[in-house]
């Protein structure tokens, strides 16, 4: 069974503020002026994506995947997969969706026993399986090729996506994330300012706090770290294997891995460049999501005229 579907045009007052805020950022702003406009909650709604899960939010799902498209309905746009990282889930894109959403197709999965997704039977985990787990979503998501995006060890399994899977893989965006297996230095006190940096909120804080300890809070989720446990990407071979056009993002104070290390490991991948952020976080992917999605548009747009 496909593992989203979408919402019916008609919707009510039962609508929760969660729904809103997993439909992303600008159909939540559409449907706010909706509204307004009409005095209540509208009878019928347009907007073209407002895809969720067909089950509770408390049940798993087989594949789980969200699906957005803000772009107009007409259009047939391309294509972009965005992989999380560990001890998380698809509602981590929260920066990226609105703007990504209106250039492409943005499909979220949710990764294996993370999130809203179940942990298929006899599944093993390695970042190679997570990796043609990922296909898998594609192939149910009706996607032969794609843009494809991830964030720390959603990083780590995109690389192994593009190497292991040339043809489903038109380019490659790596975001703050590790080749091989990393210690944190100095690790705070508070483990998410390593996360999310010096600037980060007391309330963006509490917020990946608690989608941290939600995401992976079943047993099964636990062994998602087994494969960061002892991996190098380099002496594996996966980055002299990527094809695609790829950007390298990171951050020129993370306490995981300096510029020098990113760059050491950017450069075997044939055709690509990096691009440091000026941060003291590593997961510059939901502490820095303007900056990020910024140069990821600009990078896809060059390839969409180069």
């Amino acid at each position: 069974m496909h593992s989203t579907r979408k919402r019916s045009a008609a919707m009510d007052s039962r609508m929760s503020r969660r729904d809103l805020v997993e439909m992303g950022g600008a159909n939540a702003a559409a449907m706010a002026l909706a509204v307004i406009a009409n005095g209540g909650w509208p009878r019928l709604l347009s907007a073209q994506t407002l895809a969720t899960a067909s089950q509770s939010p408390g049940q798993l799902e087989d594949h789980f995947y969200r699906d957005d498209w803000l772009g107009e309905p007409w259009r047939q746009p391309a294509v972009a997969v965005l992989i999380h990282g560990a001890e998380e889930s698809s509602t981590e894109w929260y920066g990226w969706v609105p703007s990504m959403a209106q250039a492409y197709r943005v499909i979220r999965p949710d990764l294996p026993g993370l999130g809203r997704s179940a942990v298929p039977s006899h599944f093993e985990f390695s970042h190679g399986n997570l990796a043609k787990y990922v296909v898998e979503v594609m192939d149910r998501a009706g996607v032969q090729a794609a843009h494809v995006v991830g964030a720390k060890t959603g990083g780590a399994i995109a690389m192994h996506l593009a190497a292991d899977f040339p043809t489903r893989v038109h380019s490659l965006v790596v975001v703050g994330a590790p080749a091989a297996t990393f210690k944190i230095e100095n690790r705070s006190p508070i483990p998410q300012r390593d996360r999310l940096g010096s600037h980060a909120s007391k309330e963006m804080v509490d917020y990946w706090n608690h989608l941290l300890q939600t995401a992976n809070s079943r047993p099964e989720s636990q062994a998602f770290g087994n494969p960061n446990a002892d991996f190098d990407l380099a002496k594996e071979g996966v980055l002299q294997r990527i094809a695609a056009p790829t950007l390298v993002l990171t951050a020129d104070q993370s306490k995981v891995h300096s510029v020098e290390r990113v760059r050491a490991y950017q450069q075997l991948i044939p055709k690509s460049r990096l691009v440091v952020i000026r941060s003291d976080a590593y997961h510059i992917a939901a502490a820095n999501a303007e900056e990020c999605v910024t140069e990821t548009l600009a990078f896809l747009r060059e390839l969409s005229v180069s």
